[in-house]
């Protein structure tokens, strides 16, 4: 068992994180890495996916901020890796190893570096076979509190001002340029749908049920309407009415979404599987707990459907086409589909 204290210099240092966005403390534990390691592997969580109030920034944009911190000296030495949310920790502690390895080579001479903020750091225990390097916590900074910040300020230089102490200058010129793009003004809207949406909705666990069909090879997606995931692809579902079984629920949401309605036995037939995803993180809207049910009618003429209640469309996919559409599909749709007819790669 390695030393979890070790200063023995390493080949291989990793750092893991959401980086949303990237601040003083994040840099801090970057600096550490890079100072107790030849190379340094920059972990980027939640990698491939749409955005969200939680997760406004993708892959490169985030990638981009941290290399505008860093020497080109420095630089050389860092290797990123993405990583996506699996919402299944066996399966992201084997992708963050097999990704290391692919990138370095290394299986062996690594060190862990992190702190232990809160509940969040918990993957800090899962690598037992890398030494541990702790650093102490310099800045007491919250990404969620930033976020808000920068979300929430209606003027832009005060926004800007309050943000300045707790980031690099460079971040904070390119959080001053991504402000101006698209994706910025529809981040704001759904960060104050979201506020009012969670003291509306202020219960501990919402329910909800999906509904996953397939036909001849495609899976029935929805577009959203609304300011939540506002054009991002989902599946048709939503949340289960008092006294409502689940399994009525998604045949109900199924038909207000799509139009689509079949014969009881018939979507009795093509039921294959149902399973409950119930992870904490999975919505940015609060704790959602939702059960998704897996149909599946054969090779058939795709039926007709039209996108209704608060969906701009209806469209039937091709199963082939769903890992490129990764980062089009709303919170953790992908993670769904997955299970059930495979995304990813």
């Amino acid at each position: 068992m390695p030393n979890p204290h070790s200063a023995t210099p390493a080949r291989t240092a990793v750092i893991v994180g959401r980086w949303q966005l990237f601040h003083k403390g994040h840099e801090t534990l970057l600096q550490a890495a890079l100072a107790c390691a030849e190379q340094v592997v920059v972990v980027i969580g939640s990698s491939f996916r749409s955005r969200n109030v939680r997760n406004p920034f993708n892959t490169e944009e985030r990638q981009a901020m941290i290399a505008a911190t860093l020497s080109q000296h420095d630089l050389a030495r860092v290797k990123f890796l993405p990583v996506r949310d699996y919402f299944d920790d066996q399966r992201w502690n084997a992708a963050v190893r097999a990704g290391v390895g692919q990138l370095t080579g290394e299986q062996g001479d690594i060190k862990l570096v992190g702190y232990k903020k809160d509940h969040t750091s918990y993957y800090l225990d899962h690598f037992p076979t890398w030494a541990s390097h702790a650093v102490a916590q310099e800045h007491d900074i919250d990404a969620t509190a930033l976020r808000n910040v920068f979300f929430e300020g209606t003027d832009p230089d005060a926004r800007l001002a309050v943000l300045a102490p707790h980031v690099h200058p460079k971040v904070l010129a390119y959080l001053q340029s991504w402000a101006r793009l698209p994706a910025y003004a529809q981040r704001v809207v759904e960060h104050q749908t979201v506020l009012q949406y969670r003291k509306k909705w202020s219960a501990d666990v919402y329910l909800t049920a999906d509904a996953v069909l397939v036909a001849s090879e495609h899976v029935l997606l929805i577009r959203r309407g609304g300011d939540v995931g506002h054009g991002q692809w989902a599946l048709p579902g939503g949340f289960v009415d008092k006294g409502e079984r689940f399994y009525t629920a998604a045949l109900r949401e199924l038909h207000e979404e799509t139009g689509f309605k079949a014969l009881d036995s018939t979507m009795r037939q093509a039921l294959k599987s149902s399973h409950v995803f119930d992870h904490p993180l999975r919505s940015a809207r609060g704790r959602l707990i939702t059960h998704a049910f897996h149909f599946d009618l054969g090779h058939i003429r795709l039926p007709e459907i039209k996108g209704a209640d608060d969906a701009l469309e209806a469209k039937w996919v091709p199963l082939a086409d769903l890992p490129k559409m990764e980062d089009q599909l709303f919170e953790d749709h992908a993670a769904i589909l997955d299970r059930f007819v495979g995304v990813y790669h």
